[in-house]
Order: C-alpha cells, then structure tokens, then sequence
C-alpha cells in the first residue's frame, strides 16, 4: 500500500525522526566478504590434514589399510663380510699361517688297450700262450698274438715293454697274466709289449 492510498490523516506517530534508520534494508555486501569464509576453509583444512599426517607417520599411530597402527620393523643387521672374518668363526689365530692349498695333481696315464701284446711260449706248455692270449683279450686289449719264444729265454716269466710311456698298459698286462716283473727293454718288446712265459702262471 502506498502513502496516497493511506485512508488515515497523519499523526505524530507518522512524523519521522532525521535520526532514525528509514528502513530495515541493509547495505550490498561486497564478493569479498561473501567467499573469504570459503576460501579460508579450502586453505586451512587441507594444511590441518596434512599436518595431522605427517605427525602420525613419525609417531607411528598411522592406522595401515588392514587395521592397527604402522609399526617399525625392527632392523636386521647385515651379515659380516665373510671376508673380513669378524664373528664368522673362520679367521685364522694370530701368528698362525694358513695351510697352503694343495696344488692339483696330473692324473695318472691310462693303460692303452690298443697297444700289440705278443705272448710267447717259453715253457713248454702246450696251448699256454693261447690261453693267456685269451685272458688278455677278456681283459680288453685288442691286438694280442699268442706263439712260440725263438729267443734265449730269461731265468723268470717277464714283461718286456718298448718305454717307459707304456708302463701303465704293461702293468695292466702283468696283472692279468699274473706274471711280476716288467722291464723296460725296447730290443725285446718288438715296439710294443712281449710276454715271454718260462713257467705256467696259473700253475
């Protein structure tokens, strides 16, 4: 309702005072006192949270995904270095020396299976070169050749070899036979190895 519409003639309850408030609008706020709370709360809150969890991390009452709080794990000391010898138990005594390391050694030679063997007969016993022809080629050699002794004959059943390199194979040969001596006598071993029988060694 307007004033011209007011029915009523003016009293001194209508007469307003120069000194009273003529309405009760307030003045427009400006933008800055309507965000400033907003933007407050987006700079405080975050700083707060992470305040709050770097403190938690340090003191361990960070809770972890599966429930609890992170504890420290105790620390597993590193192993001394076995070189070093501090409580390996390995370290040699003072003014001890330590034991030399045996050097390798070269293996022994192989008996050669395929070296010739020839076996005479020197005691006139029929079929024995044969027979301990046989034993050999039992034993693997693969050149043997039984016959009869045309040579002067020694005081004992020998095993002549050609060298020395042929020692391991004569020894073989000694063995099966079950004759004891070998010698070294290239100008009676034919380049190779001779068994000359004076006596039957399985007798």
């Amino acid at each position: 309702m307007s004033k011209a519409d007011y029915p009523y003639p003016e009293d001194e309850f209508d007469a307003i005072s120069p000194d009273a408030p003529t309405g009760v609008h307030r003045a427009p706020r400006s933008a800055w006192s309507r965000w400033w709370p907003f933007l407050v709360v987006l700079l405080v809150v975050p700083v707060l949270a992470y305040g709050a969890v770097e403190y938690l991390s340090r003191t361990g009452d960070l809770p972890q995904s599966g429930g609890g709080t992170s504890q420290e794990q105790p620390e597993v000391p590193a192993e001394e270095d076995a070189t070093g010898g501090e409580g390996d138990g390995t370290e040699a005594p003072e003014g001890e020396a330590e034991a030399p390391v045996p050097e390798a050694t070269t293996p022994a030679p192989e008996p050669v299976l395929t070296t010739p063997v020839a076996v005479l007969n020197g005691a006139r016993v029929s079929g024995l070169a044969g027979r301990v022809a046989d034993e050999l080629t039992a034993a693997g050699f693969t050149d043997v050749t039984p016959d009869n002794a045309t040579t002067a004959l020694p005081a004992e059943s020998t095993v002549y070899v050609a060298s020395e390199d042929l020692r391991p194979t004569a020894d073989l040969v000694a063995a099966t036979t079950g004759v004891p001596t070998v010698e070294v006598a290239p100008d009676r071993a034919d380049g190779g190895i001779v068994v000359l029988l004076v006596t039957d060694p399985d007798a």
